[in-house]
């Protein structure tokens, strides 16, 4: 449906815009599944090997119950050797299910940003306390940073 897909595609650039005048920094041009936000970015008091992309996906939560995933250190920075360094990026991905969300619910994500916005400076990293041999990314556990 041609007209479903202009609505979906809108929405997702709509979040975008209501975003970056947040000051948050997203990927451009939003995409017609997903809202991809910079967290290693907007969270740059956090180093890449703390997580911010987990900082920011655990505040959405905690905030709004917003479940958002992240992309970055965490899902690539393990090598086989165990050894771990920062991925290119640490994304934020605000998938959107297809015919889900309305208007208002657009409009509760940028709501739940801006609460996150204001305690933004408090955010701290993460640090994985424990996991499982080769099967990292399945069931790790985290814990805030002191």
């Amino acid at each position: 449906d041609e007209d479903y897909l202009r609505y979906r595609v809108r929405t997702n650039a709509y979040i975008s815009e209501r975003l970056e005048g947040l000051g948050v920094p997203v990927v451009k041009p939003a995409g017609g599944h997903a809202v991809f936000v910079d967290a290693r970015g907007w969270l740059s008091h956090i180093p890449p090997l703390a997580y911010p992309g987990q900082a920011l996906a655990v505040a959405l939560y905690e905030v709004a119950g917003i479940r958002s995933c992240e992309i970055g250190t965490v899902m690539f920075g393990r090598h086989p050797d165990g050894s771990e360094t920062p991925a290119a990026m640490d994304l934020v991905r605000l998938a959107m299910p297809r015919r889900v969300y309305t208007q208002s619910h657009a409009d509760y994500i940028v709501e739940a940003f801006g609460e996150v916005a204001a305690r933004l400076k408090t955010l701290r990293g993460y640090r994985i306390t424990w996991e499982p041999p080769m099967m990292r990314h399945f069931t790790a556990k985290f814990a805030p940073l002191a």
